[in-house]
C-alpha cells in the first residue's frame, strides 16, 4: 500500500523539477531568462546583491605553468544583467593590474533572476618568486560589468602571478560569463 503514494510522490517531483527547468521560460516573464530578448533585463548586477564565491583553483603548480580560478556568483536579489565581461584586478601592496579578458572572449549578454547562478574563470601563468617579472598578488578584486564602483575583494593564495613585461599587464585573462549548469 505505500509503494504507491511513494511512487505518485517521486513523479510528481520529477515532473516539478523538469517543468521549472525547461529552458524555454514560460512566455510570461517570470520563468528562467535564457539570455538577452527572452525575459525582463534588470539593472546591471551589483556585487553586493551577489553571492559570489572563488575557487577551488587549478593551481599552477611552478613558475610558468598555468592555472584556472573559478568564479561562480549567485543572484541574491531582483533579476538583474551581466552584460559584458567581468572586472578583476590583482593587488600587491601599494601594486596592482587589471586583468584584461581572454582574446577569444565572447561575452554574452545574461539575466539572472533571484536564485541563479552563472561562472567565469580568470587564467593565470604562476610567476617566479624573485624579480619583476611577477606580481606578488595577496588580493583579488572583483566588479561586476555596467556597476561602476562596486567592487568586492577576496584573498590570493594561488602565488605570484606573472608579467608579461617588467612592471606590466598580467599574464592572466579573465573569461566570459557562463550561466550555471550549462
Amino acid at each position: 500500500m505505500r509503494a504507491t503514494p511513494l511512487a505518485v510522490t517521486a513523479l510528481a517531483a520529477a515532473l516539478l523539477l523538469t517543468a521549472c527547468d525547461s529552458g524555454g521560460g514560460d512566455g510570461g516573464g517570470s520563468g528562467k531568462s535564457q539570455g538577452a530578448g527572452s525575459g525582463k533585463a534588470g539593472d546591471a548586477c551589483a556585487v553586493g546583491k551577489l553571492g559570489i564565491e572563488v575557487g577551488p583553483a587549478n593551481v599552477a603548480p611552478g613558475p610558468g605553468d598555468s592555472g584556472d580560478v573559478p568564479v561562480s556568483l549567485t543572484n541574491q536579489s531582483a533579476p538583474c544583467t551581466l552584460d559584458g565581461l567581468p572586472g578583476a584586478v590583482l593587488k600587491a601592496g601599494d601594486t596592482s593590474a587589471t586583468v584584461p579578458g581572454a582574446s577569444d572572449a565572447k561575452p554574452e549578454k545574461l539575466t539572472l533572476v533571484k536564485g541563479e547562478s552563472a561562472t567565469f574563470t580568470l587564467t593565470y601563468v604562476r610567476g617566479g618568486a624573485a624579480g619583476g617579472k611577477s606580481l606578488a598578488a595577496k588580493t583579488l578584486s572583483i566588479s561586476m560589468p555596467g556597476a561602476a564602483g562596486d567592487v568586492k575583494n577576496f584573498p590570493w593564495s594561488y602565488g605570484p602571478v606573472a608579467l608579461k613585461a617588467q612592471g606590466g599587464a598580467p599574464d592572466a585573462s579573465v573569461g566570459p560569463f557562463t550561466r550555471a549548469g550549462d
